[in-house]
């Protein structure tokens, strides 16, 4: 059947179009929406900018058609044989390509938006900067495929094969991937915010400049894995092995480390946040996060690896104030986070204050004050306390705590 037969056949409402031998027609700019081609042969067809949507292209042979820019939205095409085919920025969104072949095609800025590719053979593939927002590719055969910029946010990655792909600066934000072998994968400053990692195999992989955000890394393999100014705030790593990472200029702050406990802060000099400055044996404390006290000059000092805190009230360093001047459990988590700020500046955290002294404007406010103060410190290792009522406090603040620690 040629190019002019087929149009005509289209054109009088025919939509049957099974085993049509079709190969290597130039079919630029057709609209076919509908049709069913199911086993049709396609091979070397110019289909460039055609209209599909909705066909059926069930076990179709398309290898080394031209397909760019084409419209195939929800397209029905199992096991589709699409290798070599040139699908540059075309539109596969919400199509149905489940065990298709995909093998070496161009697929560079193309919509495959919520596309079942479950199963499907997608090695080699070129997809740069492609599209597969929600996509299932569970199963899926993405050997050595190059995904550079591509936007793979939560997408359905379960049991894919990923070895030697290229994902670097690509978006992988929320992706759940556990359990999956990623050695030696290129994930350069790939954004990976949230994603679900546990258990995967990352050895030796490029992490560098990578967005790990609150990933959860649990037990994951890291060895020898390049993690160079990556962002791991906040990530989780317990039990995960890290021998032989790079971490150079990585962002720890507040990870959850391979032995359970949060990441510890050290203290650095910089202009911006802390200014240390050491003055007859003592290291004064400043940062920009945090108020000033309202009773004493520094925030804190370090002396021979004790650090003393000034007194707190509940000022938001934001607005330089007492916000809730009435609710002392609101000053009390104010408070809490001030000195939480001026630890880590000092190099320290709530596992190593060893006192602390509260005031309270009033006695009776010491429940609704404790039911916060308690939750940043474990029963068992709490620091001593003194807790007095006084006639006044600077601002009319309700509540003012101070606290001496360990500094490591």
């Amino acid at each position: 059947m040629d190019a002019k037969e087929l149009l005509e056949k289209y054109a009088q409402g025919e939509r049957n179009f099974q085993k049509a031998v079709l190969t290597g027609l130039d079919l630029t700019e057709v609209d076919l929406s509908g049709a069913d081609l199911t086993g049709a042969d396609l091979t070397g067809a110019d289909l460039s900018k055609a209209t599909l949507t909705g066909a059926n292209l069930g076990a179709a042979k398309l290898s080394r058609a031209f397909l760019e820019g084409a419209n195939l939205v929800d397209v029905q095409g199992r096991s589709l044989d699409l290798s070599w085919a040139d699908l540059t920025e075309a539109d596969l969104s919400g199509a149905d390509l489940t065990s298709s072949n995909l093998s070496h095609a161009k697929l560079d800025g193309a919509k495959l938006d919520n596309t079942s590719l479950s199963s499907a053979n997608l090695s080699q593939a070129f997809l740069i900067e492609a599209s597969l927002m929600g996509s299932n590719l569970s199963n899926a055969n993405l050997t050595e495929a190059d995904l550079e910029q591509a936007n793979l946010s939560r997408a359905n990655l379960q049991g894919i094969k990923i070895q030697g792909a290229n994902f670097q600066k690509s978006k992988l934000q929320l992706i759940n991937i556990s359990n999956v072998d990623l050695s030696e994968i290129n994930l350069y400053e790939a954004d990976l915010e949230r994603a679900n990692l546990e258990k995967v195999n990352l050895k030796k992989s490029n992490l560098k400049n990578a967005n790990l955000e609150r990933v959860n890394l649990k037990s994951a393999n890291l060895i020898s894995a390049q993690l160079d100014d990556a962002n791991l705030k906040k990530a989780d790593l317990t039990e995960a092995n890290i021998y032989g990472a790079s971490l150079e200029g990585a962002d720890l702050t507040n990870t959850i480390m391979p032995n359970g406990e949060r990441y510890r802060v050290k203290s650095t000099q910089t202009k911006e946040s802390r200014q240390q400055t050491e003055v007859t044996g003592k290291n004064i404390i400043h940062t920009d996060k945090a108020p000033e006290p309202p009773n004493s000059r520094n925030q804190a000092v370090i002396v021979n690896g004790m650090v003393f805190l000034a007194g707190q009230i509940g000022i938001d360093p934001r607005l330089n104030s007492i916000l809730d001047v009435e609710d002392v459990a609101k000053q009390t988590e104010q408070i809490m986070a001030n000195i939480e700020i001026i630890l880590a500046e000092a190099g320290a955290t709530w596992a190593d204050v060893i006192k602390t002294t509260i005031f309270l404007k009033n006695m009776s406010d010491f429940a609704a004050m404790n039911a916060i103060y308690a939750n940043y410190f474990d029963a068992e290792t709490a620091p001593i306390c003194a807790c007095v009522a006084v006639a006044q406090l600077p601002q009319n603040a309700l509540v003012q705590i101070e606290c001496v620690a360990l500094s490591r």
